[in-house]
């Protein structure tokens, strides 16, 4: 489905090629890892405004956590177990080479989806980058929110096309669904599921990306 679906599996020495857990990630107030993938992402963009690379590096990682987690769930009903300090990241690296399982991955429901993603990564997530930048917690939710129905609409269009798997896409849409009705989420803007259309989301907040030199506006940008 493509490398933000992709999370590098195995044994190895993760603290020693610069990986942390992101338990331990979020953990930092204010975050090193944090704040370096903050400045990373600014050089990268040409932007000198620290709270327009934060935005973005937080949705970058969002969208992540999202997509390694649905795509699974979507497909075959189960998702890895990314609880507690699982999940290690590199603040330094790009996707989809900034997450590793290094321990052995097993599985657990999709029913966790909300508890291990939304409450186990993006509620710590979404603080320690507010603690690092002071993005305000609504713009943070619209990018969270955001991020999701972006990997929505990637993992629809897969699995309509070349993936061949129509159930999986309900799965998908009902999945996400779900989650966008959570009190975290569910003001953070307007999710559109019209049959076997392409979902489309529209958001209450801006991301921030048209301060970016060139970047203009997102599809779901509230200013459009």
């Amino acid at each position: 489905m493509g490398p933000f679906f992709t999370v590098r599996t195995g044994p190895g020495e993760p603290r020693a090629e610069g990986f942390a857990p992101l338990a331990e990630v979020y953990a930092g107030r204010p975050s090193a890892a944090l704040t370096g993938r903050v400045a990373e992402v600014g050089r990268r963009l040409g932007t000198p405004e620290r709270r327009v690379a934060a935005s973005l590096a937080h949705q970058g990682l969002a969208a992540r956590l999202w997509s390694v987690a649905l795509g699974p769930a979507a497909l075959t009903g189960r998702m890895p177990d990314l609880s507690g300090g699982r999940l290690w990241w590199h603040p330094g690296r790009s996707t989809p080479d900034e997450l590793w399982l290094p321990e052995s991955p097993h599985e657990v429901p999709a029913a966790r989806l909300r508890d291990d993603v939304l409450y186990g990564h993006l509620v710590p997530l979404g603080e320690a980058v507010h603690a690092v930048s002071g993005v305000s917690s609504r713009l943070l939710w619209g990018n969270a929110a955001s991020a999701l129905a972006g990997t929505l609409r990637v993992l629809h269009a897969w699995c309509l096309g070349e993936g061949g798997r129509p159930d999986a896409a309900a799965r998908a849409v009902a999945l996400t669904a779900e989650l966008m009705a959570d009190p975290l989420l569910r003001d953070a803007g307007v999710l559109a599921l019209t049959g076997s259309a392409a979902p489309a989301y529209a958001r209450r907040s801006c991301c921030l990306y048209y301060r970016v030199p060139g970047g203009g506006l997102c599809g779901d940008c509230v200013l459009r």
